[in-house]
This record gives C-alpha cells, structure tokens and sequence, in this order.
C-alpha cells in the first residue's frame, strides 16, 4: 500500500467513519455512518485522494479524457482528480435535468465519445453509481472504469454496480470492512 493510500485509509477512519445507530438514503439502518465529505473536502484529504484515484486509474491503464460522477458525493474527488493530474477533465452529473438555462444534465466538460471514469465517494445500494453511469452514457461518453473511494459491501450494491457498469470495470479503493478496521485501530 503507498504511503498516500495509507494517510488517507487513517483520514477516512478518524474524519469521516463514525459508529452508531445510522438510517441511510436506502432507507436501511446501519451501526455506522461514512461521511467521506469531510475527508475529501479536508485541504491535506484533497490532496490524497487526488493521487490515490489517478494511481489507481493509472494501474488500471484507463487513459481517460474525462472523469465525473453524480453530485454532491464525486464533486470533490473529480475536482482533486483533475487538478492532481493536470490532464484529465472534470465534470458532474445531476440527479435530474436543469429546469432553466441550458437544462444540461451534463456539467463542465461534454464531448460526445470521449473516455471517461465514473467515480462516486460511497457505494451503499450503487444507486448513485448507476445513475451517472447511465447519464454519462446516455449523453455520449464511452465509459471506460467506475471507481468509489468506500464501498460499503451491501448485498446487492457491488453486483448492481458491476452489471450497469458492464463491460468497463468496477473498483473500490477501499471497502467499509478496511475503514472500520482502521477506525477501531486508531481509537483504541
């Protein structure tokens, strides 16, 4: 593991991994909660989770134009991607059609075709996930990987994802079981 994945797996696990009696957007309840908002909105967690994604995206060989996912959760981590990499474009996916303007669903770059990586900060149900990569898709981009900072490991979550993602690949930089693990670690 490189010494920038291992800051931020420590960041995530003191910032953003809280234990508890949690009711989650699915509607399910939880014993605990991940807000990666205040890590990847953290000046120093900006920064980490920048160079993790590229590394990982890197590894992969992915090679895209572009990177973007649906707001709120991927807006900090396309923006910590593009300016970490100094090459690959951001933009953001909304839930719905604006109502005025230009009524884009699409924000920030959108050329039809080119490459992109759909990135999301947790994947619970996948459900926010599948929703950009089907309005990426949808508008014209060729999806080449799918990526969540903290996937939660839910039944149905990581097999949803993989299928709507199909054939590009879906990775995790790191699962629920990892942070927790580092969260009791250091709060012991």
């Amino acid at each position: 593991m490189s010494l920038e994945r291992q800051e931020l797996l420590e960041m995530l696990a003191q910032k953003s991994f809280r234990l508890g009696d949690f009711k989650l957007s699915s509607g399910a309840t939880s014993d605990y909660y991940i807000d990666c908002r205040t890590t990847t909105l953290d000046a120093r967690g900006a920064q980490l989770t920048g160079k993790v994604f590229l590394e990982n995206i890197r590894e992969q060989e992915w090679e895209p134009t572009a990177i973007g996912g649906l707001t709120m959760g991927a807006d900090p981590i396309v923006i910590a991607v593009a300016v970490t990499s100094g090459t690959i474009h951001g933009f953001l996916v909304r839930k719905s059609e604006k109502q005025h303007g230009t009524g884009r669903r699409i924000e920030g770059f959108a050329e039809k075709g080119t490459r992109v990586v759909i990135v999301d900060d947790v994947c619970t149900t996948g459900s926010s996930t599948i929703q950009a990569i089907e309005a990426a898709r949808e508008f014209g981009f060729e999806v080449i990987g799918v990526m969540c900072l903290v996937e939660r490991q839910e039944a149905h979550g990581r097999p949803d994802v993989e299928k709507a993602a199909a054939p590009a690949p879906f990775i995790s930089i790191f699962t629920a079981t990892e942070v927790r693990r580092e969260h009791l670690a250091v709060s012991t």
